[in-house]
């Protein structure tokens, strides 16, 4: 039986991201997996007061079940009320790559999908995103497709070489697609490895010349970056600190994605940055109380973290905070 996101007091990206565009912020896209992580989520952005986008990655939805997913966003819904800030929230499918999957997770509660044929020839891109924007229209669910390729690994997505967004194919892709936003490559990358630098070495600037050159020609159209994690140093320094590997981990200066947020840039996608941030926690509650075995004490540390860590992109980064009313 098909679950419509209104139900669960979810909300599509529409009015979010004319909001973003029109005051220059970008909307929080937090990917999550587990408990700990979606209450940390509406935390962080109900005591900032800004609006948020859950992400489900299909090795997310796997790995949690669609069912429970469902409940959990819902619960997300009550638990922002319950803070004292009713921001707006929207379920959205990262990554997918079907037709089918879109479909289900449009029957399934999410209020947001993106469909990512980047890989495919353009035409066939374009094929497969308009049959997806023409099933989720019916139920007013909003999506995102993707041209151009990010390198790097997250889940199922992955590519060795990254392939810039080409400028001239981005009104062709929105017009005769009907998607409600677009993301581009312009030189971000999946996971915490996102750029070949050796210690010392300055991380590539991002290509803000094609992100420039696609908003003369989408005019007040909603981007989307990806792979935005910025792989702060203090988390890959603990996780090796207490045990890990993590030799060269670096990602996206934050000044960059200042920089992106203030433009058509209205929703950037961290998932990397929580991960580490997690990580690094529980790695250094188990490291320092080697007796501990109650998973709330380890797993509670690093839900404090996620939330201190996503405020201050909000507040600092993003533009997010104190959006809400």
């Amino acid at each position: 039986m098909a679950v419509s996101y209104k139900e669960l007091g979810l909300v599509n990206t529409k009015e979010m991201f004319a909001d973003a565009m029109k005051n220059g912020y970008a909307v929080p896209a937090y990917n999550f997996n587990n408990l700990e992580q979606i209450q940390a989520i509406i935390q962080a952005c109900a005591e900032t007061k800004s609006p948020v986008i859950l992400q489900v990655s299909k090795g997310a939805r796997n790995y949690a079940n669609a069912t429970i997913l469902r409940y959990l966003a819902m619960g997300a819904v009550e638990y922002a009320k319950e803070l004292g800030c009713s921001i707006p929230i929207a379920l959205h499918l990262d990554h997918g790559d079907s037709y089918e999957l879109c479909v289900d997770c449009i029957e399934k509660g999410f209020s947001s999908v993106m469909i990512d044929g980047s890989h495919l020839p353009y035409e066939e891109n374009v094929a497969l995103t308009k049959k997806v924007v023409d099933y989720a229209h019916q139920h007013d669910v909003t999506v995102e497709g993707e041209l151009g390729v990010l390198a790097g690994i997250e889940d199922e997505v992955q590519s060795e070489h990254s392939h810039y967004t080409d400028p001239e194919q981005v009104e062709d892709f929105v017009k005769r697609t009907g998607v409600d936003s677009l993301a581009i490559s312009i030189g971000t990358s999946h996971g915490a490895y996102k750029f070949k630098v050796q210690p010392g070495e300055s991380v590539p600037p991002l290509r803000f010349d094609i992100l420039e050159e696609c908003e003369k020609r989408l005019p007040n159209f909603p981007i989307v970056l990806h792979g935005a994690s910025s792989v702060l140093p203090e988390y890959v320094e603990l996780i090796n600190k207490y045990g890990g590997k993590m030799e060269n981990a670096v990602g996206v200066p934050e000044d960059q994605l200042r920089k992106a947020a203030k433009s058509a840039v209205c929703k950037i996608n961290i998932d990397s940055d929580g991960r580490l941030a997690f990580t690094a926690k529980v790695r250094e509650t188990l490291a320092t109380h080697p007796s501990e075995f109650d998973p709330r004490k380890y797993l509670g540390n690093a839900r404090s973290e996620l939330v201190k860590a996503y405020k201050a992109k909000n507040e600092n980064v993003l533009g997010s905070a104190n959006r809400v009313k």
